[in-house]
């Protein structure tokens, strides 16, 4: 996802500074542990999971085509989940703070 993503974003011509700006964005909703683990798990995997970039793609290109701001944030934001996923940064479970899908239960 990471590589495809990232190739989509430059073969349409979206500049590199925009795509280095946005790549760490998602991680914000890490502030959502500040309300307590349960809270901050719900906003981070909403946040992390590909509903939300997929629909925004499909959005910005029905709307715009491939030149529009929305269709490269949704490409940033689907790059970003491929490298959470790459190095091993999974979604969180509600109780604890640490504890990711890709964890042994």
């Amino acid at each position: 996802m990471l590589l495809l993503a990232t190739a989509a974003f430059f073969r349409l011509g979206q500049p590199w500074w925009l795509f280095l700006l946005l790549l760490l964005a998602p991680d914000l909703s890490l502030l959502g542990l500040l309300a307590g683990p349960r809270a901050g798990a719900l906003i981070y995997n909403a946040v992390h999971t590909m509903v939300g970039p997929l629909a925004l793609l499909g959005g910005g290109w029905w709307l715009g085509g491939g030149q529009s701001a929305a269709v490269a944030v949704a490409l940033v934001w689907l790059a970003h989940i491929g490298l959470d996923r790459m190095v091993g940064y999974g979604l969180r479970y509600p109780d604890s703070e640490q504890r990711t899908h890709f964890d042994p239960l």
